[in-house]
Formats: C-alpha cells, structure tokens, sequence
C-alpha cells in the first residue's frame, strides 16, 4: 500500500474545520501542533503578537494515499468556502514507519 504523510497548516481559527475534516475522511490518528508561527504567500504572516497577530496550527496525518487525496479534496472546498482565512495541505511521500 502506497504511504503519505498529509501536513495540512491552518489559521488557529479553522481548527473545527479542520478537525472535522479529518473525522470524514475516517482519519483518527494525527499529529497536532498548536500555536506556531510563519508567512504564507496567500495567508500572510502569522506571528501572534500585535503587528503580526495570529498563529497556525498544523496537522500530520500519515495515510493511504486514497485518504489524502480525499484530504486535499476537502481543504480545497474549505478554501473556497472559507476565503482568506488560511488553509493549505501539503503531501509527501510516506517512505517507512516503525
């Protein structure tokens, strides 16, 4: 079975989306990071403090590679619902796991 490991990074915001998200796509296993900081070209920079307000989170989620396409699919139509409000999902390849 082919691996990918989905990172998805999303305004702080999202975070039910997101989550929901991954609950129908069948996922319940994941890496969740809170609060961290970056630029984005379409989102913009996130460093949460008065200047820069807001942070991201980010989601890893190692799955087959039919479930990430699914993820993609679903952050697309977040993005399209949601606007400028930041969501972004990134797949690599998934080589080993022990």
């Amino acid at each position: 079975m082919i691996m990918k490991m989905v990172l998805i990074v999303y305004n702080e915001a999202l975070d039910f989306e997101a989550m929901e998200l991954l609950g129908q796509c069948g996922l319940k296993y994941y890496t969740k990071l809170n609060g961290v900081f970056g630029s984005g070209q379409s989102s913009g920079i996130h460093f949460g403090n008065d200047i820069w307000p807001g942070r991201n989170n980010i989601l890893y989620v190692a799955c087959s590679e039919d479930q990430s396409k699914q993820i993609t699919s679903g952050v697309v139509e977040l993005r399209k619902k949601l606007g400028k409000e930041g969501i972004k999902a990134f797949v690599l390849p998934l080589e080993e796991m022990s």
